[in-house]
């Protein structure tokens, strides 16, 4: 019970710094670029990647954590898949309008939950999917406005949903079988990340924006914001890895939605932005599909953990069994203790 306890508080403490890390830098960005003309998106992201790899190092340092090495290979490859997703969802934003943008990324969730089910076999009821599907009804309608179509944009924002898909299934499935944590992860897969950011950027934006990132004027004001948007992005990053690793990429796609909520919300209070009633309807509905979507998902929690003892007995058997060599070396000598008297 009080690992259970242990779990959720966890869980809640993941959540809730992704919500305040995400929102934050969403606002701080939207300064930099909207306000003060800093247009380099993907660049920007590779720095963000460099100062979280610095701040995770320097952390390792202090024997905050323990660094472990695993398969070098997979951690390449998820490090560039990464990159390469971040990439890609950059220039279907630049080839598409805003509408089909938001498209794509209410694509992510029924494109992982098709994902997993026929390559991890894994199961969603359908009160699960009911909730996801009023849920993704809700963001649309608040932020879908314009969808224009074009085949270039199209076949970008298709890569881009399949690369973001498969990458964050890798965020879970790698800490869970390789038995990382992940800061663990973060920090041996981001200089693969932001490297292929790094090497990539300035052409990106380039082609994105007409301009050139290292012509831009840097001002003291779009100093002091990049280095903002830097800092916070450690708490994103180590937070998105935290979530998917704690719950699922489809819970961690949910929780992005409720964030484009709140950035609406606070753009609308503290930004002045545009707010129509479709807006508010859209949002509403949005928040009673993520209301949905978190009661089912702790019902089956429980209905999980309250499986009858005759069930879960020779399953717990069959697991002390097969990890025999990792129990506590003071349980053995206490059990056998026991039987000698």
């Amino acid at each position: 019970m009080a690992e259970s306890r242990g779990f959720h508080l966890g869980t809640i403490g993941a959540l809730s710094l992704s919500v305040v890390s995400s929102v934050s830098i969403v606002i701080c960005n939207k300064a930099l670029m909207s306000s003060l003309g800093f247009h380099f998106a993907t660049t920007l992201t590779s720095w963000h990647l460099l100062v979280t790899f610095c701040s995770l190092h320097v952390a390792l340092k202090m024997k905050l954590f323990e660094h472990k090495p695993f398969d070098q290979r997979a951690v390449i490859g998820f490090g560039i898949l990464n990159g390469i997703s971040i990439g890609l969802l950059n220039l279907s934003l630049g080839f598409n309008s805003v509408g089909f943008y938001q498209m794509t990324k209410l694509a992510i969730i029924p494109c992982t939950v098709f994902l997993e089910t026929v390559f991890l076999k894994k199961k969603f009821s359908q009160s699960i999917q009911l909730s996801l599907a009023v849920l993704l009804f809700g963001v649309g309608v608040a932020t879908v406005t314009d969808l224009q179509l074009n085949l270039l944009g199209s076949v970008l924002s298709a890569l881009a949903v399949v690369t973001t898909c498969v990458a964050q299934i890798m965020t879970n499935t790698i800490q869970k079988n390789f038995k990382v944590s992940s800061t663990q992860l973060l920090y041996q897969s981001c200089p693969y990340q932001a490297m292929t950011l790094f090497i990539s950027g300035p052409f990106l934006d380039k082609l994105l924006t007409k301009e050139n990132v290292f012509a831009f004027h840097y001002t003291t004001q779009v100093l002091v914001f990049i280095i903002l948007s830097c800092l916070i992005s450690v708490s994103v990053n180590f937070s998105t890895f935290l979530v998917i690793g704690k719950t699922s990429p489809v819970t961690y796609q949910v929780l992005g939605h409720l964030k484009t909520c709140l950035v609406l919300a606070f753009g609308y209070i503290l930004l002045r932005d545009p707010f129509s009633w479709r807006n508010i309807l859209g949002i509403a509905i949005a928040l009673a599909g993520m209301i949905l979507y978190s009661y089912y998902c702790t019902q089956e929690s429980r209905s999980k953990a309250s499986e009858p003892s005759d069930r879960i007995a020779p399953r717990a058997s069959r697991l002390s069994q097969a990890k025999g060599d990792e129990s506590d070396p003071l349980i053995k000598m206490e059990a056998g203790a026991k039987v000698a008297n």
